[in-house]
């Protein structure tokens, strides 16, 4: 896949809305491509958070709450583009970049997604792949599926470790 991305520093929440400002700034036309100024690409899900940090042991509990950490926020972009095809980005905070295919283990949960509540399903997840004996390759992602006005028990969220 090809996802969109740029790196924020803060807290959980704030690195969120930084970060989703600056990608949603991408594809609703801060953008050069070829054909035109300013295409507009359909929003897709899911939008995804990783810490970047220094690696961290792989046990539970782990934590993706740091005050001062990096966040990589990325959008998903629609499958009918390449990174040939898809508009240059404007701002430079923003990078194209190709993803390979990988296996991951997820857990799935509803309503927001506060740093207590993320913390939660991290620790839920990586004790069930220790349990399992399964050793996760990659910090633990956090992708959300539902726009931000979504009822809170209709949101799909998921917290996703490549393994």
């Amino acid at each position: 896949m090809i996802v969109a991305e740029t790196r924020v520093s803060g807290t959980l929440d704030e690195a969120s809305r930084a970060g989703f400002k600056i990608i949603a700034g991408y594809i609703f036309g801060d953008n050069t491509s070829s054909s035109s100024v300013n295409d507009k690409i359909s929003m897709t899900a899911p939008v995804s958070m990783q810490l970047q940090a220094e690696k961290i042991n792989m046990t539970a509990p782990v934590s993706m709450q740091q005050n001062d950490g990096q966040w990589l926020v990325h959008f998903v972009m629609p499958e009918k583009y390449t990174l040939d095809t898809l508009p240059t980005p404007n701002n430079p905070a923003v990078k194209l970049r190709e993803l390979p295919a990988h296996n991951y283990a997820v857990i799935r949960f509803s309503g927001f997604t506060g740093a207590i509540k993320v913390d939660k399903k991290i620790t839920e997840l990586m004790t069930w792949l220790r349990d399992k004996g399964i050793k996760p390759i990659s910090e633990p992602e956090m992708a959300r599926y539902n726009a931000p006005w979504s009822l809170p028990f209709m949101r799909r969220n998921e917290i996703m470790v490549r393994y």
